[in-house]
């Protein structure tokens, strides 16, 4: 590959996404769009290495996507696909609003997000369009077929047409109600990156990388104290990657975890987002959950964590969001801060909820307050639920050693 090549590969994961977004607003049609851009890029492909790179390649990428996207409109209306498009004025192509572009990528994400889209769709097509995954990376990341990660892609593209969902960023009005739901998107993204619902590995890194960078993004162009906040609970969650599994592959539980593998830069910097994200009180979910993620990360064992001053957080966050994984998260809290015995009754109070009751997590944490209470036998019978219910192979791997575990010392 010469540098040129490799120079214009660097642009294209630089770029590609900015350009993807101002099509978008410029020909008014994803799919459209997208074959603008590949079209300018293999024009760039062409010309650059004679002419070399300009000043401004985003630019004479979205000039030239937009001078195709018009041929594009113009050729097909005749065969009266995309008819419902008017041809733009080729100027606005020679003028290009820098605002108006930097926006562009809010317009996308929020489009992509849009609350008319079921959640499965506005997670696809933002992992395709913002993230610039491929279909089939999409569908690896998602744990489903490429068939229907594309039919999803297609349906929720034509849904945006169809309806006449506006590409834009919402009003101040709006923005309240349309914000938590990308939020949402995004932490999806993360969660399934961080802790994957299936397959034989913790982390996806790719998934993660996206997340954090759109909520980077985000932050940048839309400053927000839950977008702070976002931010720097996946900062600090990702911070500890390195420590989460072992040479094998196997998960490593927080109290195990070599804390001189964590990420200390990368702490530093979710701290940072924090203390912004707490300055713009009231304090929301995301900075409330960063908080418990920052006390982790203070503590240099795990000994040393500050259990009170968590429970308090998971407190205040259950308050806002009354959830049963939360009340089980601030369960464990309480057996770290008091006794097992604490925990364990606050656990039992859960067990007439259904959606719980079949969450593999609730029976892992009643078996281990149980070991920890040195209850072996309702130990084994929480940890047998806990790994019938499980599907990821760490996760199951993990299990099995804790039942092998308490045989060895029974």
């Amino acid at each position: 590959m010469s540098a040129i090549d490799r120079q214009i590969e660097s642009i294209y994961r630089q770029h590609s996404r900015r350009v993807l977004a101002t099509l978008i607003r410029l020909v008014g049609d994803f799919t459209l769009a997208e074959e603008a851009m590949q079209e300018a890029f293999a024009a760039a492909v062409q010309q650059w290495p004679g002419e070399g790179v300009p000043d401004n390649p985003a630019a004479w990428l979205i000039r030239a996507g937009h001078r195709r996207g018009i041929d594009q409109i113009r050729r097909r209306q005749t065969a009266r696909q995309y008819a419902h498009l008017v041809v733009p004025d080729e100027a606005e192509a020679v003028e290009l609003d820098c605002e108006a572009i930097e926006d562009d990528q809010l317009r996308l994400l929020f489009t992509c997000c849009h609350p008319g889209l079921a959640m499965p769709a506005r997670v696809a097509l933002t992992l395709r369009e913002m993230c610039g995954l491929t279909t089939e990376q999409v569908a690896s990341a998602l744990l489903q077929k490429p068939t229907t990660v594309a039919q999803r892609i297609v349906r929720a593209k034509r849904k945006i047409r169809d309806a006449g969902i506006p590409y834009e960023v919402p009003g101040a009005d709006e923005l309240p109600e349309r914000l938590p739901g990308v939020l949402r998107v995004i932490y999806l993204v993360f969660n399934e990156g961080y802790s994957r619902s299936d397959g034989d590995a913790v982390v996806d890194v790719n998934l993660v990388a996206e997340a954090i960078r759109m909520a980077e993004s985000l932050a940048r162009l839309l400053p927000e104290g839950e977008v702070y906040g976002l931010l720097a609970l996946m900062l600090l969650h990702d911070a500890r990657r390195a420590a989460r599994a072992d040479a094998g592959g196997d998960l490593v539980t927080l109290d195990r975890q070599d804390r001189s593998r964590w990420d200390r830069a990368q702490i530093d910097v979710g701290v940072q987002w924090l203390e912004l994200a707490l300055a713009a009180t009231p304090a929301g979910p995301y900075t409330l959950q960063a908080s418990i993620a920052a006390e982790h990360a203070r503590a240099a064992r795990y000994e040393d964590t500050d259990w009170a001053r968590i429970v308090r957080l998971y407190e205040a966050l259950y308050r806002q969001q009354p959830s049963p994984v939360i009340a089980l998260n601030r369960a464990v809290a309480v057996a770290m801060r008091d006794t097992p015995a604490d925990g364990l009754r606050l656990l039992d109070a859960m067990t007439g909820q259904k959606e719980i009751v079949h969450y593999h997590l609730f029976h892992a944490a009643r078996a281990d307050l149980h070991r920890r209470a040195g209850d072996r036998d309702a130990a084994r019978h929480a940890y047998e639920r806990a790994l019938a219910l499980a599907v990821q192979g760490p996760e199951r791997r993990f299990l099995e050693r804790r039942l092998a575990e308490l045989d060895s010392s029974a």
